[in-house]
């Protein structure tokens, strides 16, 4: 028995600052239309894809606003959902959302080929600083632009249209963290869809870390994770030069055994596909990775009741 869902991750370029919203949807819609056309069911997209990566700079009032989305969907994107609906394809997309509330999150949803938004979740582990770093050409302001995600990290069934897959979304640094993975894996997850705008350069100062070495963390991580928890794994970038700041490339799928079976060449737009068998989650599922007959709690009390590390007293 197989549950075949092929899904295309959408590669974006650099979005320029002084890019038209126009400009990049069309881009988004070729990328759509490239997936659709080799028989994609799911069109994953990077983190806030339809804007340049924003929290590099100090911004305020209007200047701010622009980047965000008061609705999901809404006039300036509704030509994607429409589209897709017309070529019956479902996608993720991340994008910055604002609430009726006035709270702002970084947010990716899941929408289906019927255009209907199967789930919605928002950013946990927000990088970077509140203020702005001095000396600094290019800032990572999210944790200044953004509230932390509210929503955990659920998983959510499709349709029979995608094979009845369990799915889950983290968002960028999220994959970094292996309680991400694992908070999914205990949801039963099958397919993680991970968008990111990862810098080339340390975002935080020094210079220990380059693209090559960013691009090869970004990759291990999916691949490790995507094996200790059986899943499919989608990491989808935005990359290339960024006014002046460089994202890193390397978007991959993965399987559940942690082998990447696509993976860009480039870090310009660029879609690949794969077909994703999701009872290949199976194997790790039932065997190595039974959280129910191998997994002991009661020990890992601390993960959930400290942040910082607590070393042993010094002898």
């Amino acid at each position: 028995m197989t549950r075949i869902l092929r899904i295309a991750a959408a590669q974006m370029g650099p979005t320029q600052r002084a890019d038209s919203r126009e400009h990049t949807l069309a881009r988004m819609l070729a990328l759509l239309e490239t997936g659709a056309g080799q028989g994609a069911q799911l069109v994953v997209f990077p983190e806030l894809a339809f804007t340049t990566f924003f929290p590099r700079w100090l911004l305020e009032g209007a200047a701010l606003d622009q980047y965000f989305e008061p609705a999901m969907p809404n006039p300036a994107v509704q030509p994607l959902f429409d589209r897709a609906c017309a070529l019956n394809v479902g996608f993720s997309v991340g994008y910055a959302e604002r609430t009726p509330a006035g709270e702002r999150f970084n947010t990716a949803i899941l929408v289906q080929p019927d255009g209907a938004i199967l789930g919605r979740y928002r950013k946990v582990h927000l990088p970077g600083s509140v203020e702005p770093r001095p000396g600094t050409p290019f800032q990572q302001l999210e944790k200044r632009y953004f509230h932390y995600g509210d929503t955990g990290f659920p998983t959510f069934r499709a349709n029979p249209a995608w094979q009845s897959g369990i799915l889950g979304m983290m968002i960028c640094n999220d994959r970094r963290w292996p309680e991400s993975w694992r908070m999914l894996g205990l949801g039963g997850v099958e397919l993680v869809c991970v968008g990111y705008n990862s810098a080339a350069y340390d975002p935080n100062g020094g210079t220990t870390e380059d693209a090559g070495l960013r691009t090869f963390h970004a990759k291990l991580v999916v691949q490790a994770n995507a094996y200790m928890n059986a899943t499919w794994a989608i990491a989808v970038a935005k990359a290339g030069d960024e006014d002046g700041s460089g994202l890193i490339g390397g978007s991959c799928i993965v399987d559940p055994n942690g082998v990447i079976v696509a993976e860009t060449k480039t870090l310009a737009d660029e879609v690949i596909i794969a077909d994703c068998d999701l009872e290949a989650c199976r194997q790790g599922k039932e065997k190595m990775f039974n959280f129910a007959a191998h997994r002991r709690p009661e020990h890992y009390r601390l993960i959930t009741e400290t942040a910082g590390a607590i070393p042993p007293a010094a002898v």
